[in-house]
């Protein structure tokens, strides 16, 4: 197999694609996410304990003719089930690819509950509760937990391995980039079980005849492998490069920088090798993070609901502004009310922008012209809209829909997003997170039209600024502080 492996050409990206069902059959509609899966039986064995705790304890009492105890015995499984699901994660147990292997793996299971036993008798000893508690319903509760733990993850393995054969477990949907001889060693399956990575697809790096990554064929046809990202949705890219190659990294990460995904990098042959060696009974996969998202997911849900609470109230409190500016664009002149415009967002997905039309124009396309000081084009009512920034008011259907955010960089049209991206190095970053109504830029002065190419770099500067330096009370300040903005009009024409 030859070292001069091609990057995929623009006009074969279909044909070049794997094949979908290639390691694991076509999905079906209900999928099961890859990472619930070891919370889930953690729960699962958890419920069996207090079961079993609660049955034994109730069994054992009524054969002596004694009273029940259902809640005392409950409380003694709960304790038990936290001692041995801490236990069983140190053991591995929750591992997804130990759950698929064929061993059954009953000894790490039974190990792991007979330390939760000793751990809680050792506890019964020390608060010298030996003679409130029976002995028998102990043992009771011993012999139910270890033949439902036992069921259970005999169960669990069965529908586990017959969830991956139907397709129906769902991991991470990742990009896989890297050379064919690494690539080669990993297949869906393999990155499923593993690492919880689903593979969306893959590119095949450029090589020169010495093996390394060819820079000027990478540059040649990399808009082709970042459109070919974008369309297929991944939540992260994966690289399978050697790890002693830092030159090859470097380049490619310096091209990822573009995406707001992280770049995780999967262990190559020397390192798989290793990590073989291990002893340990489910062996630890490793990954290394070499980019990070600007936000975690935890960041985004809090921002996605601070968007929602103030865009919903916004669009109630402001209804009638709206209704009275849609009048007055009707009386004035023909055409529709709102102007619609193609726009790039997150991670340079393209959506339609809402504004109140305030020219007797509606470019959107090759040809779209900057505002100016006393523009020809703006009417008489879109004037008072665009200083009053009233005009921008439909944009929060927009921060609903999810294309846009209440705060973040604002969004340029395709056009000008073309033509600044070639002159501005750092101008795809703006795209890392959602495009905003308002922004740091804006709050700062950076309003209007910037007929000069230093004002858009100006304003590039502080978008990025905004996005390393995110906090809910950072939107919240600019929030504040674009109230002030609209009343001192800055560069509002």
């Amino acid at each position: 197999m030859t070292d001069a492996i091609h990057l995929i050409d623009a006009d074969r990206l279909d044909a070049d694609r794997p094949a979908a069902g290639s390691d694991i059959a076509a999905r079906p509609r209900l999928t099961l996410p890859f990472g619930i899966i070891g919370p889930a039986l953690a729960l699962a064995d958890s419920l069996i304990i207090v079961a079993a705790g609660a049955l034994g304890g109730s069994l054992y009492q009524q054969a002596i003719g004694g009273d029940a105890q259902i809640g005392v015995y409950a409380g003694l499984g709960l304790v038990a089930s936290l001692v041995h699901v801490l236990a069983a994660h140190r053991l591995g147990l929750y591992k997804v690819n130990g759950l698929l292997e064929r061993q059954p793996g009953h000894g790490r299971v039974g190990a792991a509950w007979c330390f939760a036993i000793l751990v809680l008798a050792v506890i019964l000893f020390m608060l010298k509760s030996g003679n409130e508690v029976s002995r028998g319903a102990i043992v009771c509760m011993f012999v139910l937990g270890c033949c439902g733990l036992l069921w259970a993850r005999r169960f669990a393995k069965r529908r586990l391995r017959a969830a991956l054969a139907a397709g129906a477990i769902a991991g991470r949907r990742a990009f896989v980039v890297g050379t064919q001889a690494e690539m080669a060693r990993f297949s869906r399956s393999d990155l499923l079980c593993d690492f919880g990575l689903d593979e969306v697809d893959r590119v095949a790096l450029p090589r020169t005849e010495a093996g390394a990554v060819a820079p000027e064929r990478l540059s040649q046809r990399f808009e082709a492998v970042t459109r070919r990202i974008r369309e297929s949705a991944a939540e992260e890219i994966v690289l399978a490069l050697a790890w002693s190659n830092t030159a090859d990294l470097e380049l490619l990460l310096d091209r990822l920088r573009v995406f707001p995904l992280p770049v995780r990098l999967l262990p190559d042959c020397s390192v798989s090798a290793v990590l073989d060696r291990q002893n340990a009974a489910v062996s630890h996969l490793y990954m290394v993070e070499l980019q990070r998202p600007p936000l975690t997911a935890l960041e985004r849900s809090a921002k996605r609901l601070l968007d929602v609470t103030v865009a919903a109230t916004a669009l109630v409190l402001l209804s009638p502004v709206l209704l009275m500016a849609a009048i007055a664009i009707k009386l004035e002149s023909s055409g529709p009310v709102i102007f619609r415009q193609r726009r790039h967002g997150f991670n340079g997905k393209p959506f339609l922008i809402y504004k109140l039309r305030s020219m007797r124009v509606q470019e959107d396309g090759q040809a779209v012209v900057q505002a100016a000081r006393q523009d020809p084009r703006v009417t008489r009512v879109g004037r008072i809209l665009r200083e009053s920034s009233i005009d921008e008011l439909p944009q929060l259907v927009n921060v609903l829909q999810g294309n846009m955010s209440i705060v973040g960089p604002r969004p340029h049209a395709l056009v000008h997003d073309h033509e600044y991206g070639r002159l501005i190095e750092s101008y795809a970053f703006r795209h890392h997170v959602k495009p905003g109504i308002t922004g740091w830029a804006q709050v700062q002065g950076c309003r209007g039209g910037t007929p000069r190419l230093e004002l858009m770099e100006r304003r590039v500067a502080l978008d990025l600024w905004y996005i390393d330096n995110w906090s809910l009370a950072l939107d919240i300040h600019i929030m504040l502080k674009t109230c002030f903005e609209l009343i001192r009009r800055r560069n509002a024409y």
